[in-house]
């Protein structure tokens, strides 16, 4: 049993199949199904690093935002301001020890 994305049931009908699925009817067990499924595709994606594996999580994190009442341009603005403030994650940092 795993979350699939919302057209899956209807493709593999019309491919001549059957499947048994339902629709999450919690808020609660919604974000489960999507922390577990966040986990599933970074693991794919750390595996094959490419633009479907990205936009697999990219899917997942949309959805969690949403659920959350979260916009996505403000998530955008705030990461904008976090950057320019601390920078990114671009030239690989590790912090051993502060004194």
């Amino acid at each position: 049993m795993k979350l699939v994305r919302d057209y899956i049931p209807q493709i593999i009908y019309e491919d001549n199949r059957d499947c048994r699925w339902y629709k999450i009817e919690t808020k609660d067990q919604h974000i489960a199904f999507l922390k577990e499924k966040m986990a599933e595709e970074l693991d794919e994606f750390i595996a094959d690093p490419c633009e479907d594996e990205a936009a697999d999580m990219f899917e997942v994190f949309l959805a969690l935002l949403k659920i959350n009442d979260i916009s996505f341009e403000d998530v955008v603005d705030a990461s904008y301001v976090k950057k320019l403030e601390r920078g990114g994650f671009e030239e690989g940092i590790v912090l051993t020890k502060v004194v």
